[in-house]
């Protein structure tokens, strides 16, 4: 499976046109191996989606133990906001989101990455803050900045699908894998159908 070809499946999983994958969750591509990165993408991964934040976090985590490093983003590519996770060796080290949401914050881990803190500091800020008494005008500035971070902090940590090019180092070929929550979808259909065999 190439790239351009992931890209289109993802993105209608990611807006709910797969037919039997409703909620994009039932399938990602992984990548091949990208200059020693292996990309798994697709909604499925969100490091701040609410109701799967703590298991994205744990399998990061675990991740980390067995490759030594390990992380998890989000980006909308319209403007919907950014969210990175960052794991190595078992240690969560940051885990901060960035999408407009009212669950933003309390999903905001560990000290600010090295990269974000250089950020900040070309701002002008701050480069280690607390929230809740940080300026609203300041808050604002790195609010805006964050919000499209996501792909920079990938590439300054290791890969970002978004600045492949030529020089990339490929091994290997992508797939489209099913998730755990492929199984969910497939036993509804399955349930579904069985029960329009039922007489009325």
């Amino acid at each position: 499976m190439t790239f351009a070809e992931a890209e289109e499946i993802i993105d209608d999983d990611g807006h709910g046109g797969a037919e039997g994958n409703p909620d994009g969750m039932a399938r990602v591509y992984v990548s091949p191996e990208l200059d020693g990165w292996t990309l798994v993408i697709g909604p499925w991964c969100d490091p701040c989606d609410v109701e799967r934040s703590d298991e994205v976090l744990h399998l990061c985590r675990d991740l980390s133990v067995r490759y030594g490093q390990a992380q998890v983003y989000y980006y909308g590519t319209q403007h919907d906001g950014s969210a990175w996770l960052v794991a190595q060796d078992g240690v969560v080290l940051r885990r901060y989101c960035e999408t407009g949401e009212g669950e933003d914050a309390h999903l905001t881990l560990g000290e600010p990455l090295p990269v974000e803190q250089a950020y900040r500091e070309q701002l002008g800020l701050p480069t280690v803050w607390d929230e809740a008494t940080e300026s609203d005008e300041d808050e604002d500035e790195w609010k805006w900045v964050a919000f499209d971070l996501a792909p920079e902090i990938a590439a300054a940590l290791g890969v970002s699908p978004l600045q492949l090019t030529t020089e990339t180092r490929v091994v290997g070929t992508g797939v489209i894998a099913l998730t755990p929550n492929a199984t969910e979808v497939q036993a509804g259909s399955a349930h579904l159908e069985h029960e329009a065999d039922l007489p009325a």
